[in-house]
């Protein structure tokens, strides 16, 4: 394996063919969902659909929003390395990028990811903020009026709404175009710099 100059602060080499996935693909909106794999607490799978929200700033974090009342929650406490599966269409492209999830709640001590939380809350539009009002996930069906709480503040995030990180550790690209097909490995050592590899499809 080759290694990249990229540190843990750095844009790692596997951002560049994300961001050009995303960008030829900007006119999709569902380009920016993708599968998110968890551990639950008996040691089962659990998979969903969740929506890109960005990177942190100055890191390679992938940013996720979820209710602190869902089962995702006790999950990611239980255990907190997942995998993401992301597939562009156009391209015919899948990202799997591994890493652990950290949870930043209303509770949590760094000043600046609450900031970031909070950014994030602000960002979100008025129907995604609309859901966090919304009855307890998972629970037997409320009635139809609990369903249209009042707006919730914009600059002021609920206490459930939470912010998660994804820290990838391992990225598969895989191009299924071309014959043969192409596919990259990039894993990130102990010393955060990230190793590039072609491997076989």
């Amino acid at each position: 394996m080759q290694e990249s100059q990229a540190g843990i602060d750095m844009i790692s080499p596997w951002r560049s063919p994300l961001a050009r996935a995303l960008h030829r693909h900007r006119s999709q909106p569902f380009s920016r969902y993708f599968q998110l794999a968890t551990v639950q607490v008996d040691g089962r799978p659990a998979n969903r659909t969740v929506v890109f929200r960005g990177f942190l700033d100055n890191t390679n974090q992938l940013k996720i929003i979820t209710d602190t009342r869902s089962q995702k929650l006790e999950q990611i406490h239980h255990q907190p390395w997942a995998e993401a599966c992301w597939y562009f269409t156009e391209t015919r492209e899948q990202f799997r990028l591994a890493g652990k999830l950290t949870s930043i709640d209303a509770n949590y001590p760094d000043s600046e990811l609450q900031k970031a939380r909070q950014f994030t809350w602000q960002n979100l539009s008025d129907n995604a903020r609309l859901q966090f009002a919304w009855p307890h996930p998972n629970e037997k069906r409320a009635n139809c009026e609990a369903f249209s709480p009042p707006s919730p503040d914009p600059s002021q995030a609920l206490p459930n709404f939470c912010l998660l990180l994804l820290d990838p550790v391992k990225v598969d690209h895989l191009e299924l175009r071309g014959d043969p097909q192409n596919r990259w490995l990039y894993v990130r050592d102990e010393s955060h710099n990230w190793l590039t590899q072609a491997v076989n499809p």
